[in-house]
């Protein structure tokens, strides 16, 4: 099969138990938003601009699970910000799987391999020597991290930890390969984590997915070469959608990067033309959304928007109308479902009842769409049923030409910020003290995973603002 069993019969279930109550508006998935804190700042992401003022605050635990009781949604999306910053993130999880939620931890990697090493640590046995071994080999965790985790005392052993189960995914965020990804997340090595993490889950036993947002400037190779490489890894499914000019993302781009958004962002078209090969990537690879999804998506059918399917929770209370756009936050989500006017949203017959929807074709809108059957075309049903029980396609071949394709931005010395490098390791920067500088900042960066992990929480450009700025000094300067 496609999905794992158990998972399609749970979401099937829940539809068809509203479909027989004749139930107007439910969830499907929440995505629960227990903060914005991040340690990244991605282009594209409005996020923590949107609710800057709000990056300390946390919704408590209990109501992180009381929300998922309310609102009944049997997939969970936890995300932000950075859901691994989230102090409760452990007990977190463990509540909503004892609630029978299906968990997808949307996460840019970087503090995976720190959750993962809490898990060996609790279950640490001799039996668990093979695992260790491996990691060590694959240089996915340290000698010395190997003989802590063998170490473990009592209070690691009782730890509540993120556990390998057919009920949770680990969702990590891939924009691309190596140079691309960096450069959207603006940051170098986060990929290269992003792909230790991915294999140290896997040898681990967890399932995998990845998260991808495709902008204008998206080369469509590279995304085929990105999926191809994902795969080779043994991800067990990929979601992908366009990249949407909404507000906070909108204003961020023109306020902080001093971009114009209409060089970044899709139109409707161009989504059309990006996705033109999304069935046929379908079929090659475990791709998350029904293929109603994806013929909206490749143009070939139109969808009307269920935003409402897909709610979000977050520090402010239940926001809509979509993860997107916020127009109010609401204290219940049945308050939300009924006091929202839904009408006044979304595209129809091609028309943007809202300016703001004009070109979104996200998947927390309309992925739903295709499940319950909107716009409902005959053989959808099959469709959607054929996909999820069909075949899994099976994993990529790895190969030396294929990592090499990956791998093409700080890990060759061609990452985004390699102009700046080679401006600051100049005869003149040098004589400047600058390069000392950097050798600092390179010395720091041999403990990989805290050097992508730092300025916590504050959504600070200052590595790559400083190194880009020493250019132009000494621009000036020649």
């Amino acid at each position: 099969m496609r999905f794992p069993l158990a998972l399609t019969a749970k979401i099937a279930g829940h539809i068809i138990k509203h479909k027989v109550k004749r139930t107007p508006k439910f969830a499907m998935v929440l995505q629960l938003e227990p903060l914005h804190t991040c340690n990244l700042t991605c282009t594209g992401c409005g996020r923590i601009r949107e609710y800057s003022t709000n990056l300390k605050d946390m919704v408590p635990l209990e109501k992180c699970l009381a929300v998922a009781q309310e609102c009944e949604a049997p997939m969970v999306s936890i995300c932000g910000g950075e859901p691994l910053i989230y102090p409760k993130i452990e007990e977190l999880v463990a509540g909503l799987l004892g609630q029978g939620r299906v968990i997808y931890i949307c996460t840019n990697g970087v503090f995976m391999r720190k959750k993962m090493r809490d898990y060996l640590a609790a279950i640490y046995s001799p039996a668990v020597e093979p695992q260790l071994k491996q990691l060590v080999a694959e240089q996915l965790i340290t000698e010395k991290e190997a003989e802590t985790i063998r170490k473990s005392d009592a209070a690691a052993k009782s730890k509540v930890v993120i556990r390998p189960t057919k009920w949770m995914y680990w969702n990590v965020h891939v924009d691309g390969l190596e140079f691309t990804h960096d450069l959207i997340v603006e940051r170098e090595g986060v990929f290269k984590e992003c792909v230790a993490a991915i294999k140290m889950a896997k040898i681990c036993g967890y399932q995998v997915a990845t998260n991808t947002t495709v902008y204008k400037e998206t080369d469509v190779q590279e995304l085929e070469d990105m999926f191809r490489y994902l795969s080779s890894l043994e991800v067990d499914g990929h979601t992908i959608s366009p990249g949407y000019d909404y507000d906070a993302a909108k204003k961020d781009m023109a306020s902080r990067l001093g971009k114009d958004p209409k060089e970044f962002f899709l139109t409707r078209d161009m989504t059309r033309q990006k996705f033109a090969k999304i069935e046929e990537w379908g079929k090659l690879f475990t791709i998350f959304g029904t293929p109603v999804y994806q013929e909206f998506l490749a143009g070939k059918r139109e969808l009307t928007c269920t935003a409402w399917a897909i709610p979000t929770y977050n520090v402010k209370g239940w926001k809509a109308p979509c993860y997107l756009m916020t127009d109010g936050h609401y204290d219940g989500y049945q308050e939300m479902l009924t006091k929202v006017t839904w009408d006044k949203y979304g595209v129809v017959d091609g028309k943007a009842r809202d300016p703001r929807c004009e070109h979104c074709m996200v998947h927390c809108g309309y992925d739903p769409s295709g499940a319950l059957g909107t716009n409902y075309q005959r053989g959808d049903n099959w469709k959607n049923f054929a996909y999820n029980f069909g075949t899994k396609p099976a994993p990529y071949p790895a190969s030396a030409e294929l990592v090499k394709t990956a791998l093409n931005g700080v890990s060759i010395g061609q990452g985004h910020l390699s102009e700046a490098k080679a401006a600051i390791n100049s005869p003149r920067a040098a004589a400047n003290g600058a390069q000392a500088a950097f050798s600092r900042k390179e010395e720091d960066a041999h403990n990989h995973e805290a050097h992508v992990g730092s300025h916590c929480g504050t959504g600070d450009t200052a590595e790559r603002d400083e190194l880009l700025a020493k250019i132009a000094a000494n621009k000036k300067a020649e």
